[in-house]
């Protein structure tokens, strides 16, 4: 009986240890910290497959679970005065100082979109929450923080909308007035897709007439940019990374767009593209926007493109003229709509599959004559800046975002 359970412990410490083992590169630090953060991240993902097929409930659905197990009640504190409210039908929480004067002067302000592919995440989560009190208190800015609708059900344009009318919602005069921020030193930002998001808003701004609004400054972490090619340098060094895995993005995507698994399946294999997107793909042709140091042994194949009928028994034609469409691939656009864009902060990490998008972004915008500063973590992943809680704190996550504190200070 002894000798029975001695077997059993040591099988089942044997089978936790090899669940919680990945391959992870000697750079990155803190390994043994991520692959056991990795392997809740795993555990979930196989129990979201496990229960979509068997019809229980959908893949993103369970994954929400990850989003629920950091949320928090957003409150004021001594130095913090926390309150949700509603810009145009859509859910914020807005972070301000605590005015110790009766007339303050005028703030700068951050508007801060979440990441979550567009499917996960909320300002409410705890690390979001920490990362808004820090900027409030260290750059005595006020935060907006965007509580958008999320795929499924609310699928491309639903999540970018969202974002676009509490940006022009905030910039009204009386709002700026009654949270007495500074017109000319706003910046909007956010990390992956909140950086998408983020990204698409500074450009559309822009381009529509007669638009009086003025960023002063976009700041992107590792940001999602376009949709085109899935099979980018970094999609394919980094496609059993942690955290971000290229299945995941892609299934991102693909359900940010439908819940036709057609569309997933053709991401998968690089083929989803139409003939209309694939007159897009010069503007994400990675052999001419990424520096060669990051070419490492991939050549460059243009991504194949599936023609009429076939397109559209794939489930792929409709979903296609969204991802060509800049608002959700920021990176399509022609270069004169770079141009008078406002000055850009890009984080890019090296174990991350949306490498690649910053750094070409980073590229084009210095083309077109941006000011840009691309800060890039050669030991860097995916969705480091969340990690800034026991037990899952990491050392590269504070560094990370005391130099994006850092440049919102001078920047802003």
């Amino acid at each position: 009986m002894r000798l029975g359970s001695i077997v059993l412990f040591v099988a089942f410490c044997s089978f936790t240890a090899y669940y919680i083992y990945e391959p992870i590169p000697e750079d990155i630090e803190e390994r043994w910290k991520l692959m056991l953060a990795n392997s809740f991240f795993r555990t979930v993902s196989h129990l979201a497959d496990l229960c979509e097929l068997l019809g229980l409930k959908d893949y993103m659905g369970v994954m929400y679970v990850i989003t629920l197990v950091e949320k928090v009640v957003p409150v004021s504190d001594e130095h913090v005065k926390v309150t949700e409210e509603t810009f145009d039908g859509v859910d914020v929480v807005l972070y301000q100082p605590i005015v110790q004067e009766s007339e303050p002067n005028l703030r700068r302000a951050v508007i801060y979109l979440h990441g979550g592919g567009w499917c996960l995440g909320s300002p409410r989560m705890s690390p979001y929450d920490l990362l808004a009190r820090k900027i409030v208190t260290e750059l005595d800015a006020v935060v907006l923080s965007v509580d958008y609708r999320l795929a499924p059900p609310h699928h491309f344009p639903i999540p970018y909308e969202d974002v676009y009318r509490v940006v022009k919602h905030f910039f009204r005069k009386e709002v700026l007035a009654q949270y007495s921020v500074d017109p000319g030193r706003v910046a909007v930002s956010g990390d992956s897709a909140g950086g998408n998001l983020a990204a698409a808003v500074s450009q559309q701004l822009r381009k529509e007439p007669g638009q009086q609004i003025k960023l002063k400054a976009q700041a992107l972490i590792y940001p999602v940019l376009q949709a085109l090619d899935l099979y980018t340098p970094s999609y394919q060094q980094n496609q059993n990374m942690p955290i971000l895995p290229r299945t995941l993005m892609v299934r991102f995507w693909s359900e940010y767009f439908t819940t036709d698994k057609a569309l997933f399946r053709a991401m998968m294999a690089n083929t989803h593209n139409s003939p209309e997107s694939s007159i897009l793909l010069k503007f994400v042709n990675w052999s001419a926007f990424l520096p060669e140091t990051y070419h490492k042994k991939y050549n460059y194949s243009a991504p194949a493109v599936s023609q009429g009928a076939e397109g559209e028994a794939a489930g792929v034609d409709e979903p296609s003229r969204s991802f060509a469409d800049p608002r959700a691939s920021p990176l399509l656009v022609p270069d004169a709509d770079l141009r008078f864009l406002p000055k850009a902060y890009i984080l890019t990490c090296e174990y991350d599959v949306l490498r690649d998008d910053g750094i070409m972004y980073a590229t084009r915008l210095r083309a077109a004559g941006v000011e840009v500063t691309h800060e890039h973590y050669t030991s860097g992943f995916h969705g480091a800046v969340m990690f800034t809680v026991w037990p899952t704190d990491f050392l590269i996550a504070r560094r990370m975002i005391s130099n994006y504190i850092k440049w919102l200070m001078e920047n802003l």
